[in-house]
């Protein structure tokens, strides 16, 4: 799939996707306190692959501005009627790419990609985008499926076959020390790599990496 018709499927996905429960609701709120405990009131943060802003909403009240980003302009249309909701100073909403916002001239304290890794479709790149996103010092928080580490079945049988008829996007196959590599040859330092599910087999490793 090109950047369109990813950007098509998850179109078609956002409403369903926002009515979802979050599968480890404790795992997923450790990620949040951990990462809340990284952030600054003076930072200026950035979300790649926000999807509907649930984690934007939670995390923008400790930062001093705050943008979600999304490849989904329907996504993006449901994090702004949350955010209109419950407002949070500072916080807004974009369709945008991490090519899009490479080429503006802001650069960040902090930028954070929950489930966002393994959906890029150039993943060396897009670590290089978001090394150059970043201030030096800067942060970069992710947490994204490690297919390697699942099933076998998942990635090489079940995946296959939902892209054939569309029913699945793009989506990248390595595993957690394959990621942690790839962060490292972007040219960042890995601070930190962390578990945080409390229920089945964790694949999703939160890494917390900066920039020197």
């Amino acid at each position: 799939m090109n950047d369109t018709k990813d950007a098509r499927f998850w179109d078609r996905a956002a409403a369903k996707y926002a009515k979802s429960p979050v599968s480890d609701e404790a795992g997923y709120a450790r990620s949040i306190e951990r990462t809340a405990e990284l952030l600054r009131p003076e930072m200026r943060v950035l979300e790649l692959g926000c999807g509907t802003g649930s984690t934007a909403l939670r995390l923008a009240p400790h930062v001093g501005g705050y943008i979600g980003t999304d490849i989904s302009s329907e996504m993006i249309a449901i994090a702004e009627n949350k955010s209109a909701a419950a407002p949070v100073a500072g916080l807004s909403f974009r369709p945008a790419t991490v090519e899009d916002m490479a080429h503006e001239p802001m650069r960040w304290d902090a930028v954070l990609g929950f489930n966002y890794l393994h959906l890029v479709r150039d993943l060396p790149s897009t670590l290089n985008l978001v090394m150059d996103l970043l201030v030096p010092g800067g942060l970069f928080v992710s947490k994204t499926a490690c297919l390697s580490d699942m099933s076998p079945l998942i990635p090489y049988l079940a995946l296959p076959l939902m892209k054939m008829v569309g029913k699945a996007p793009s989506v990248g196959v390595f595993s957690a020390t394959e990621l942690e590599a790839m962060i490292r040859d972007a040219g960042f330092d890995v601070l930190a790599v962390e578990r945080h599910a409390t229920k089945g087999r964790d694949t999703r490793p939160f890494i917390i990496a900066r920039k020197p």
